[in-house]
């Protein structure tokens, strides 16, 4: 029974990320935030009860990479793919009412570089089948990871609603700013680079400082700046592993 707990855990994760994906193709981005938020908590929980109940097996770890896919990977994907049609015009959302001609094919209505977006979807893929098989990741993660990944992009729509920015609205429906947030994001999801994991083998502050250090300077963030914290934490993240990477190799060096 205990080892359904992890799976079950999983399962939720699973049932939020197909609720996204019907919001988003509904035009619901910031429901379909809400939801891929909720998936990935109980993504963080499944890994943490697995380990608390010795509660680990193959089919949990080909379960949570399905589950994955689905919130952490399609959804950002087509998030992504509806950002890039309010950056062309074809879209209406609260105060952001733009018309533009599209393409309409047999009733498909959407402008042709928003198909670009879904490269996050196959980047999304890719990384997760070479993390089920990489025995180096097994206490930190080379590349980022799908639900940071996810976090990042479903963080804009939330931006574009509530931060009421001018400046940032511009920004984000700028398709050349989409295009190059799709490329890095794509990118890093599977680039040679090493990042620390959210995992706690004990709670002492010595052996968990940088996670430490990252969990409270993101609290601060998030209350100063509400959504628009979320993609600096992201970056923050990235950037604080680089340095701990750095100072590892430094130390193993002398």
């Amino acid at each position: 029974m205990k080892k359904f707990i992890p799976n079950g855990l999983t399962l939720l994760n699973l049932l939020c990320g197909t609720i996204a994906v019907i919001l988003a193709v509904q035009g619901n981005l910031i429901f379909a935030a809400y939801f891929v938020f909720a998936g990935i908590f109980f993504d963080f929980f499944d890994g943490l009860a697995a380990r608390l109940l010795d509660a680990q097996s193959e089919l949990g770890l080909q379960l949570d990479s399905l589950a994955d896919m689905v919130t952490s990977g399609v959804v950002p994907g087509i998030v992504m793919f509806q950002l890039f049609n309010m950056s062309e015009g074809n879209y209406t959302w609260g105060n952001h009412e733009t018309v533009a001609s599209v393409m309409q094919i047999e009733g498909l209505n959407f402008s042709p570089i928003a198909l670009f977006g879904i490269l996050i979807t196959l980047g999304s893929a890719y990384r997760l089948a070479k993390f089920n098989i990489d025995e180096e990741q097994t206490t930190s993660f080379i590349g980022l990871p799908t639900p940071a990944n996810a976090l990042f992009i479903l963080s804009l729509p939330l931006i574009l609603e509530f931060q009421n920015s001018s400046f940032l609205d511009a920004i984000i429906l700028n398709k050349w700013f989409l295009v190059i947030v799709t490329i890095l994001s794509t990118y890093m999801l599977n680039a040679r680079v090493p990042l620390f994991a959210l995992k706690f083998k004990t709670w002492g502050f010595k052996e968990n400082s940088i996670r430490y250090v990252f969990l409270i300077l993101s609290a601060i963030l998030l209350v100063a700046l509400q959504f628009a914290a979320i993609p600096l934490i992201i970056v923050f993240y990235v950037l604080l592993s680089l340095g701990y990477s750095f100072q590892e190799k430094s130390r193993a060096n002398i």
